[in-house]
């Protein structure tokens, strides 16, 4: 079994990890939707900037040097951060998906290189995301658990331009890429509200250790399970 400075090393190389492809991730998204028009890919690529920053959080919490007292402090500030992210984002993709629905902005035009990203993310993610949350299992940490979480949920959400622009393309549906979109605000809410109220003074809640396992959709539900109620 891994100690938990070698789970904190693990872990810090996961998130490592997701920034460089975020990096890469933003650079061509954007590069793609300047030169396409679609603002549907400088939203993939404003989202990959978010993941950026939620992923420097999580590098500044695994950072060692920490007493006890200490780490639980900093446990709980990058949860409220992220938390807020998650907030953040929810609000940009209503006014974003908004604004497309009233008309504001063009139609979002397909593109090759913009596909290719959007897929390359959904199979680098959905493995960064497996990996983060069995290291956030084992350390029981909230942050880590909302940095894979919102990682994910981006994932999801770009994976709805493909079909928005799909229907888009196929059928002339031009209102199903935003309405793709906010199908995942509350999600996001959720996240952001949960991460938001965690407790204060730092006491476990048994109702909400962090687990991985069918009985929590994967860590996508609080898990109601014996082993985390007990």
């Amino acid at each position: 079994m891994l100690e938990p400075h070698s789970l904190r090393r693990t872990a810090l190389i996961l998130v490592f990890a997701g920034l460089l492809w975020n990096l890469v991730e933003a650079g061509v998204s954007l590069w793609a939707g300047v030169e396409s028009g679609s603002v549907a890919l400088l939203a993939f690529g404003l989202d990959s900037v978010v993941e950026l920053l939620a992923g420097g959080v999580l590098v500044w919490r695994l950072s060692g040097g920490r007493d006890e007292l200490e780490e639980g402090a900093a446990e709980r500030r990058a949860q409220k951060l992220l938390g807020l992210s998650f907030l953040l984002l929810a609000v940009y993709i209503a006014l974003h998906s908004g604004a497309n629905l009233l008309g504001w902005f063009p139609e979002p035009q397909p593109s090759l290189i913009g596909v290719g990203i959007v897929v390359a993310s959904a199979v680098v993610m959905s493995v960064l995301y497996v990996s983060k949350m069995r290291i956030a299992t084992r350390m029981q940490s909230r942050s880590l658990r909302a940095e894979a979480l919102e990682s994910l949920f981006c994932d999801l959400q770009d994976l709805t331009v493909l079909v928005g622009l799909g229907l888009n393309t196929l059928l002339s549906w031009w209102w199903a890429d935003p309405v793709s979109a906010l199908v995942l605000v509350p999600l996001f809410v959720k996240e952001g509200l949960e991460n938001l109220s965690g407790d204060e003074e730092g006491h476990e809640d048994p109702e909400r250790r962090v687990c991985f396992c069918h009985s929590c959709c994967y860590g996508l539900l609080t898990c109601r399970a014996a082993c985390c109620v007990a």
